[in-house]
C-alpha cells in the first residue's frame, strides 16, 4: 500500500515539472521570434496578388542588329565608263592638205589638165572624151544609169549651155587637194580638200578658200550637218576621172 502511494507521488511530480517547463518555454518563445524579425528588418510579406500586379522588369538593353544586306551584282553595261567615253572630245585625224600637182602621179595630174583645158574652153562636149563609157563612166550627180552625162550636167547648170557648171568645175580644180583611201579600191586625188576635213577645223585661211566656192549661207547649212556638201572631183591613182558629184 506504501509503495503505491509513493509511485503515484512520482509520477504526479513529473507531470507537474513537464507543465512547468511547458509554461516556462511558450513565453520565451516568442520574444525571441520577435527580437530575429527585428534585427532582420525583414518586410511584411507581400498580399497573394502582389506578384500579378508587379511591374514586369525592363528586359536587358541588347545592341541593335542592323539588317544583312545582299551586295547587288555588278551592272552587265559600265554606265560611269559608257559616260566617260561619251563625254571624251573627238579626236579629229590630221589631214594632209596637197598643192603641188607635180608631185602625184603623172595619169592624176594629166586627167586633171584636160579637164581645166576643156572646163576653159566654154564648150562642155569637150568633157565627153575625159567622162568615159561602160563601167569606168565618170559618177556624176543625178545620175542613175545610161543617162547621158553631159546632159545631166547641163541640167545641174544654172544656163542651158552648162557654162555655170564649168566654172564651178574650174573653181574646185584650183583648190587644194587629197589623197583619200589610201590602200583602198576607193583610193582618189580629191579636190577639194574640204571634203576631207571636219569643217570646225578650218583655219581662216581655209575657210577663205572655201567662201571662194560656197556663200556665207551655204556654210551655214554645211555646218548645221557637219561635212562640206559642194561639187567635188575624185580622180584615181590611175588617171581615171571617178566623180563629179555634189552632196554628203
Amino acid at each position: 500500500m506504501t509503495r503505491n502511494l509513493a509511485g503515484r507521488a512520482r509520477a504526479v511530480r513529473l507531470v507537474m515539472l513537464l507543465l512547468a517547463g511547458a509554461v516556462l518555454y511558450v513565453p520565451m518563445a516568442a520574444p525571441a521570434a520577435f527580437a530575429l524579425s527585428e534585427l532582420k528588418g525583414a518586410p511584411p510579406p507581400a498580399p497573394a496578388d502582389s506578384a500579378e500586379n508587379a511591374t514586369p522588369a525592363a528586359a536587358p538593353e541588347t545592341e541593335s542588329e542592323e539588317p544583312l544586306e545582299i551586295p547587288m551584282p555588278d551592272p552587265l553595261v559600265d554606265k560611269s565608263a559608257t559616260e566617260a567615253k561619251d563625254a571624251a572630245p573627238e579626236v579629229v585625224q590630221p589631214v594632209e592638205v596637197l598643192t603641188d600637182v607635180s608631185k602625184i602621179p603623172a595619169q592624176v595630174a594629166r586627167m586633171r589638165e584636160l579637164i581645166v583645158e576643156a572646163a576653159a574652153s566654154g564648150d562642155i562636149e569637150r568633157l565627153r572624151p575625159l567622162l568615159g563609157k561602160g563601167p569606168t563612166q565618170t559618177q556624176v550627180s543625178g545620175s542613175g544609169g545610161d543617162e547621158d552625162p553631159i546632159a545631166i550636167l547641163k541640167g545641174l547648170s544654172g544656163d542651158q549651155d552648162g557654162v555655170e557648171i564649168l566654172a564651178i568645175l574650174l573653181d574646185v580644180l584650183s583648190t587644194g587637194f587629197v589623197h583619200a583611201d589610201k590602200g583602198t579600191p576607193e583610193e582618189a586625188y580629191v579636190w577639194p580638200y574640204f571634203a576631207e576635213k571636219p569643217l570646225s577645223s578650218l583655219t581662216p585661211p581655209e575657210k577663205v578658200d572655201l567662201f571662194r566656192l560656197v556663200t556665207a549661207g551655204d556654210f551655214a547649212g554645211m555646218e548645221e550637218l557637219g561635212n562640206y556638201n559642194f561639187y567635188r572631183v575624185g580622180i584615181a591613182p590611175d588617171g581615171q576621172w571617178k566623180f563629179f558629184v555634189a552632196g554628203d
